[in-house]
């Protein structure tokens, strides 16, 4: 009799083209179904919690898969270690009920951006870090992320998504991606909660950690590139808001590069 499982796995984001297969492309989906097909001989897809665009990483993804295979789950994290990449590590497998979902049974995410503020960025780091050793107003840039906590329509902070059709493999599966969604939030929106937005500076670095119901595409992303408008002096933090209200992508900051942000943890 098959098991759903539930693994969690962490990854550098560096060399793969993001979470969802794509073909012809390094993926960390594609990367992880291969190697469960080489091991147990079937052919599945392990759904996660959420995509990671090229060059995040994850801490602790969650992926959920239905195997038929009696492999004990503690031989599958050793298999898998064996056979994945250096850059991708399964650190738990574990079976839980049919119902649950990677995706589905979210509740919350906690995501991480780092930013490296000394002059010179080691290069052992320059790949985990966005490197800005620029004058900035650290305490503005600090107060500003407080503006979005709570529920609003971070439409503002949503990508725009002119290359759509090229990130995703077929229109079948963004059709898909949009049911889960209704799925969880009752509807397609871009309604989200932000239970906490918040920044932390260390000896070297400025640390943004921000946890909330969901997150749509770019948005973390789409939040650092605006604070940093507004720590750079370009956007006051009493701006933030009128960029919530405004619900337009052009009227917040830049993206921010992907290099510097990490999923920490999904909730159940």
């Amino acid at each position: 009799m098959g098991r759903n499982l539930k693994i969690t796995l962490a990854y550098d984001g560096s060399e793969f083209h993001g979470w969802q297969v794509q073909p012809g492309l390094a993926t960390v989906q594609g990367t992880l179904a291969e190697c469960l097909k080489r091991l147990t001989g079937e052919d599945v897809l392990p759904q996660g919690s959420g995509r990671t665009d090229a060059g995040v990483h994850a801490l602790a993804q969650v992926a959920s898969v239905q195997l038929e295979s009696p492999i004990p789950e503690r031989n599958l994290i050793i298999a898998l270690n064996d056979m994945l990449p250096a850059s991708v590590r399964v650190n738990s497998v574990e079976v839980v009920p049919d119902d649950y979902h990677a995706r589905h049974s979210a509740k919350a995410k906690t995501y991480r951006y780092r930013i490296y503020r000394s002059g010179i960025c080691p290069p052992f780091l320059a790949r985990y870090v966005y490197h800005d050793p620029y004058p900035m107003d650290e305490e503005a840039l600090m107060r500003s992320s407080d503006q979005v906590v709570g529920k609003h329509d971070f439409t503002s902070f949503a990508a725009s998504d002119p290359d759509r059709s090229a990130r995703i493999a077929d229109a079948a599966e963004e059709e898909k991606d949009e049911k889960d969604e209704a799925f969880r939030f009752g509807s397609v929106s871009n309604v989200r909660t932000i239970h906490s937005s918040l920044w932390a500076r260390t000896r070297e670095e400025l640390v943004y950690t921000v946890r909330g119901d969901g997150f749509l595409h770019h948005m973390v992303r789409n939040l650092v590139g605006t604070f940093l408008l507004v720590g750079k002096g370009s956007l006051k933090v009493s701006d933030v808001p009128t960029i919530l209200e405004a619900r337009n992508r052009s009227a917040a900051g830049p993206t921010a590069a992907a290099c510097g942000l990490y999923l920490v943890s999904v909730e159940y």
